[in-house]
């Protein structure tokens, strides 16, 4: 399993702590979807101005907003038998995500971790597009955040 990490933003601090919690967030997800070592994953900390124009470039939405995935395939069972599995890319805006743990009334360590489980299951082709889909993805993402005791 390979997981690229990269800071790009300079607003928020970002710990080696963090960046830990994160690699194990992402394995986790893998380890539950049963997805590991042929495995890639790139996860990039971004500002909110960043996030905001990947926002509107990608989604039309002129607006900043906490996470952004890119995965690499339409339909991950197809490739699940290749070789190598590059699953795609995360973006996640550091300051989005201290808002948010303030408005949630959780530690931002437990906001990031839910960002990156909740992109990982969107690289791994789910979503949350209708109430049965929605419900299935919460339910993973509590079960791997238990993993990382970042429960709620």
């Amino acid at each position: 399993m390979n997981i690229l990490l990269n800071n790009h933003q300079n607003k928020v601090p970002v710990s080696e702590e963090l960046m830990d919690l994160v690699k194990k967030s992402i394995t986790a997800a893998l380890n539950y979807e049963n997805i590991f070592e042929k495995v890639e994953v790139s996860l990039l900390f971004i500002d909110n101005d960043e996030i905001r124009e990947l926002n509107k470039e990608y989604r039309g939405v002129n607006l900043p907003t906490d996470v952004l995935s890119f995965p690499m395939y339409d339909d991950i069972s197809e490739a699940l038998e290749e070789e190598y599995l590059y699953l795609g890319d995360i973006v996640i805006s550091c300051e989005k995500a201290i808002e948010q743990a303030k408005d949630f009334g959780h530690s931002v360590e437990r906001e990031i971790g839910y960002l990156t489980v909740h992109s990982v299951l969107h690289l791994l082709g789910y979503d949350h597009m209708n109430e049965e889909d929605k419900a299935i993805m919460r339910e993973k993402e509590e079960e791997i955040l238990k993993k990382v005791d970042l429960e709620r």
